[in-house]
């Protein structure tokens, strides 16, 4: 390890302690989904945005709305639904009858961190002005500008199973989105704290443990850190196999995927490496830190074939073969 990386190494073991007390923190609040909240806090990290499949009341809103406490942030929660227009989440113009004038008010998206729940259930419109959001980090209302509080992240939701009177997201527009994660059932004993917490009947709120402050400047941080070039061309050959997959002796599922990843995978893969390095307390990125986070940055961007359904095969497993099949540097 030469001195620069040295350098860099110490520099995120001194500036990432935040990270295990924000994951303490939500733990005394939220019981179980550790996944989720360590695949959150990365996302934070690396100013992105997490699109998450489950069940209604697995406790979703309660931990991006802790998360938010934790660091001392602006939280927005958005129902979105059928009737929903782009005004009632960017804001709009208001006309004073008295003087005549327009004044502006602001939507809720001027927070933060945003929960976006039920996302598929609001018209393409409305979508679109939440990912126009997303992707330029600003605003337009009466023809001005208006730039998005910093941090900002977007956690949506949407119901694996209720798909009836629901707009479903485009690919291009999923594909904006850092993570896809999918939140599970708790475990038996897990869900056991959860009831003698409901009982207690009084909702816990985390302590401030960070500041927004930390949080942006640790982003310049992640940015330092080493990622060899042996790396590099490890996730471009990992990218490149979604879309040649008999390049890489993978005949097996030639004609089961229909598109491959985009580059923003390749970028957003190299980009969540470093931030899980970072919350590992290391300044470089292993092949375990590619591997940790994989999954979840492809999982959304792989388009199968009718093929594909006809064989049972999801994303999942066909990722997990080509992750198998790529050799590692």
């Amino acid at each position: 390890m030469n001195e620069e990386i040295k350098a860099i190494d110490e520099k995120v073991k001194t500036a990432s302690g935040f990270v295990t007390k924000l994951e303490r923190a939500l733990a005394e609040t939220v019981v179980g989904q550790k996944t989720i909240i360590d695949k959150l806090i990365i996302a934070l990290l690396c100013n992105g945005h997490v699109l998450i499949e489950g069940l209604p009341g697995l406790a979703k809103t309660l931990i991006i709305k802790s998360l938010s406490n934790a660091i001392s942030a602006q939280f927005s929660r958005i129902q979105f639904t059928p009737d929903l227009l782009p005004s009632d989440l960017i804001g709009t113009m208001i006309l004073n009858p008295r003087t005549g004038e327009f004044s502006e008010r602001q939507g809720p998206i001027f927070a933060n961190l945003i929960l976006a729940d039920e996302i598929n259930r609001a018209p393409s419109k409305v979508q679109s002005a939440l990912l126009e959001a997303m992707q330029e980090h600003q605003v337009t209302i009466g023809g001005k500008t208006h730039k998005l509080p910093q941090p900002f992240m977007v956690m949506a939701t949407q119901n694996p199973i209720e798909q009836e009177g629901t707009y479903p997201l485009p690919e291009a527009a999923i594909d904006r989105f850092i993570f896809k994660l999918k939140i599970t059932y708790p475990l038996k004993e897990e869900e056991l704290k959860i009831i003698d917490q409901a009982l207690i009947a009084k909702e816990p709120v985390p302590k401030q443990v960070a500041t927004i402050e930390e949080i942006i400047s640790t982003r310049q941080i992640i940015n330092q850190i080493y990622i060899d070039e042996k790396l590099k061309h490890y996730i471009i050959n990992l990218i490149n196999a979604t879309r040649k997959p008999e390049e890489y002796g993978l005949n097996e599922i030639r004609g089961l995927i229909q598109y491959g990843a985009s580059p923003r995978a390749s970028i957003y893969l190299a980009q969540t490496a470093k931030g899980h390095a970072f919350t590992r307390r290391r300044g470089y990125v292993t092949p375990d830190d590619i591997k940790s986070i994989g999954l979840d940055v492809l999982r959304h961007r792989l388009i199968l074939t009718y093929e594909a359904e006809a064989e049972e095969q999801t994303t999942e497993t066909i990722i997990q073969k080509i992750f198998d099949a790529v050799q590692v540097p």
